[in-house]
């Protein structure tokens, strides 16, 4: 019986302190994620893309803010933002402040559920049941959010299209709103892809797999998505245990190849026609939930050079 009170003890403890980690260290410990992409035309001028996801910034949240701010010094060509910024009413300030040296650059962004709504308390086992919980919390400042990004002039791509040039390439950007809500209404924006774009890129928040088939269908060759948080809590070497969507788990973050039909096929090439896709697993986490395991929080920096690299 001693013995045994004794592993009981052991595990608790081993619990305890793994719980301290994944709470006062790990999701802290924010890290900068490089990828080589090669999407662009023979002879294209490599574009530097910053992507952000999955703030979930709260107001006091300096160090965060701090460290955004920082990857400044990466000098992007554009930046892309793929929602869930805030999770507090009183954070757009702040995410503004933390976005500000980017603000005159080329960017885009998509709106997520914590855009819209704030966070609130949900079971666990929704998560890995997969199931869409409808937000009874109350509403967020969204439209200011919005406002303070767009009159920057970054695209809007919320049910929307848009185009940018970045050095001398055309993109064609195409994104909705966010699938997680049911709120992504792809049949506006569906089509072939402008011949005189050079890149067609396809944004979403939560990386549901009838909108990375459908904009895949439609020519997209480069997809960027977040909101799975790279599962947030996984296992060493087996990686994430859930994506909080349909997306299978050897996709919860970085880059993978995706075509119709894709979800759960190894990913490391693609049929041709399959698109490059980038997953990002955010810089936070829900307030609630204020945990990182085996998954540090991140920004990814995707250079796009041509496909002749």
């Amino acid at each position: 019986m001693g013995a045994l009170l004794r592993a009981a003890g052991g595990l608790a403890v081993a619990g305890a302190g793994g719980l301290a980690y994944a709470g006062l260290v790990e999701r802290n410990a924010y890290a900068l994620r490089t990828f080589d992409l090669p999407v662009l035309p023979v002879g294209a001028q490599p574009i530097r893309v910053l992507h952000f996801s999955d703030l979930h910034l709260m107001p006091g949240q300096r160090r965060k803010m701090r460290w955004v701010r920082g990857l400044a010094r990466l000098e992007p060509d554009m930046v892309v933002n793929t929602g869930d910024n805030i999770a507090h009413p009183e954070s757009i300030e702040p995410l503004l402040h933390a976005m500000e040296p980017y603000l005159d650059r080329p960017g885009a962004f998509v709106l997520g559920s914590n855009d819209y709504f704030a966070p609130g308390r949900r079971n666990p086992f929704d998560y890995v049941r997969k199931r869409a919980v409808k937000p009874t919390t109350p509403r967020l400042p969204t439209a200011e959010l919005v406002r303070g990004l767009a009159e920057h002039g970054w695209a809007d791509l919320t049910n929307a299209r848009g185009s940018l040039r970045v050095n001398d390439t055309a993109l064609e950007l195409v994104g909705v709103d966010d699938p997680h809500l049911n709120y992504d209404r792809y049949d506006a924006v569906a089509g072939a892809p402008d011949l005189a774009a050079d890149l067609k890129v396809g944004i979403c928040h939560a990386p549901y797999t009838r909108v990375l088939d459908s904009m895949t269908r439609d020519g997209a060759q480069l997809l960027i998505a977040g909101h799975t948080h790279g599962g947030q809590l996984a296992l060493p070497i087996w990686g994430a245990l859930v994506t909080n969507c349909d997306l299978d788990t050897r996709r919860a973050k970085g880059v993978s190849r995706w075509w119709p039909g894709a979800n759960g096929i190894p990913s490391e090439r693609g049929p041709q026609g399959s698109a490059w896709m980038h997953v990002s697993a955010g810089l936070g986490t829900s307030p609630y939930v204020p945990f990182r395991f085996a998954c540090r929080p991140e920004a990814s920096l995707l250079t796009l050079v041509p496909t002749d690299y």
